[in-house]
């Protein structure tokens, strides 16, 4: 009886931890658990892109956009990865197959077309991710993911305005 009662004891602090996590992963609606991780593989995938820019791209212009790419998006995802970590979300390791595609087409395209085809690329990315941040901005569930896509919304703006002119030129 004594070891039981003991059992009790030392069991009942983790399953009662368990079920607290078990809890606060489960408080967010399936629409915020897509936007976590949509907000995280697209950041992610931001990033990679940007890498195969700084490497491939022997523009100016194209190596700063995409250093503006990795320091924006690396902090984002930073502060998505804080805030999911205190819901008790997991976050994608890495970006969606079809951004890893993207990436791989992104890398074989030969260096005379590469900064117009990174460019372009850059500039349907946003568009997408801007209606994502702004479906989330306007009618998230979760008020520190509605906070995170509010504040991040006008960066994402200002990223696709960036593209649009580095497409231009």
């Amino acid at each position: 009886m004594q070891i039981y009662r003991f059992g009790l004891l030392v069991l009942a602090p983790v399953a009662l931890a368990s079920a607290g996590a078990i809890a606060a992963e489960t408080h967010l609606s399936s629409a915020d658990r897509t936007f976590v991780r949509d907000a995280a593989e697209g950041g992610m995938a931001e990033i990679a892109d940007a890498q195969v820019a700084q490497q491939k791209s022997n523009a100016d212009n194209v190596k700063q956009f995409a250093g503006t790419m990795i320091a924006d998006h690396t902090k984002a995802n930073d502060e998505l990865k804080s805030i999911a970590q205190s819901k008790g979300v997991s976050l994608p390791s890495g970006p969606s197959l079809m951004q890893k595609g993207a990436n791989t087409r992104l890398s074989a395209t030969p260096a005379g077309s590469f900064d117009q085809s990174y460019a372009s690329h850059e500039v349907s990315d946003h568009e997408e991710d801007i209606k994502t941040f702004r479906k989330e901005a306007s009618s998230g569930g979760d008020p520190d993911l509605k906070a995170y896509a509010q504040k991040t919304l006008p960066i994402l703006e200002h990223h696709l305005e960036m593209a649009k002119a580095l497409r231009k030129s």
